[in-house]
């Protein structure tokens, strides 16, 4: 098959089907024009998120026969209509769960224990002891929405933490195990001290935890989020961190993000961003969560085995 690259990913990914008798073009730096101008040429193509694969992209694609996405969502991909069209969609999220789930437990360990602000001090010449008494992740419930591949994989890392695990997922039912509590959005909401966030981005949980979703909670909490910045809304997070209501927040992703991930529009962010970056009670990181030298390599190789494996059924 001939297979078009537009976004870079790890050798691995473009060996392993040149090995296996398949064309591959790398083609970087088209642009959206130049792709819908000849992916007409193509059996398959692969991307990270450079663009939208749209309807528009897809009803061009005359020959495609798959789609694949080095990463773990597919929201930049209109799955509906390729799948209507009779078109694979293919993605890799067991290739970076594991780096995630570390970035995550790293996040909150990081924020429960004020290292960004001790290690800032301290390179001042400041040695503040009682000021940066932390707080322990022992015994802390910790309630879990989405329970597929990043769900199960932070979950599984709590286990040897001496925390309570509550999870919750609409589409999923019976991965409970005698650590892991399957459980309803309505448990959550009366016995976590912790909220991670898991889901994909959909048209349901676009602004999911919103004001009234947080206000829902019995305790106050904090909210982690590696998921999609979109799931959150930013305004509503600030209101309730100003209220005591959010304690801290953990915070990978910004509904702020353009498609690409690869950056924030600087000049044009409004004020709970500006809230976010002032306050201590918040740690930010730049979409990276998952992102390793391991997973890159992870997610590139087990997406080629899925290529293989879904040419052989075509």
């Amino acid at each position: 098959m001939k297979i078009l690259f537009i976004d870079s990913n790890h050798p691995i990914l473009c060996e392993t089907l040149l090995n296996a008798g398949h064309t591959c073009d790398l083609n970087y730096s088209w642009t959206k024009e130049d792709i819908s101008n000849n992916i007409y040429q193509y059996d398959g193509i692969i991307i990270r998120s450079k663009i939208k694969i749209t309807k528009e992209i897809i009803d061009k694609g005359k020959n495609l026969k798959f789609i694949a996405r080095a990463g773990a969502g597919l929201e930049n991909i209109d799955v509906a209509y390729a799948k209507k069209k009779g078109i694979v969609c293919l993605h890799a999220p067991e290739g970076n769960r594991d780096a995630l789930a570390e970035h995550a437990i790293g996040m909150l360990l990081a924020l429960f224990n004020n290292l960004c602000k001790a290690n800032k001090e301290v390179r001042e010449g400041e040695w503040l002891r009682e000021e940066n008494r932390g707080v322990e992740l022992k015994g802390k419930t910790i309630g879990i929405i989405g329970y597929g591949n990043m769900g199960a994989a932070f979950s599984n890392l709590l286990r040897n933490f001496g925390v309570k695990v509550l999870a919750y997922d609409k589409y999923k039912s019976n991965f409970g195990d005698d650590f892991i509590i399957e459980t309803s959005l309505n448990q959550i909401f009366e016995n976590a001290d912790i909220l991670s966030l898991h889901a994909p981005l959909t048209t349901e949980t676009q602004n999911l935890i919103n004001d009234t979703f947080i206000r829902s909670f019995k305790k106050n909490i904090y909210i982690i989020n590696t998921a999609r910045g979109k799931c959150l809304n930013t305004a509503d997070l600030v209101k309730n961190m100003q209220s005591g209501k959010v304690v801290g927040a953990c915070l990978d992703v910004l509904e702020y993000e353009d498609l690409s991930f690869e950056k924030l529009e600087k000049n044009n962010l409004p004020a709970p961003f500006q809230y976010l970056i002032n306050s201590e009670k918040v740690i930010l990181s730049p979409h990276i969560a998952g992102w390793t030298a391991e997973s890159n390599f992870k997610i590139a190789s087990i997406l080629a085995e899925k290529i293989k494996e879904e040419i052989k059924n075509i």
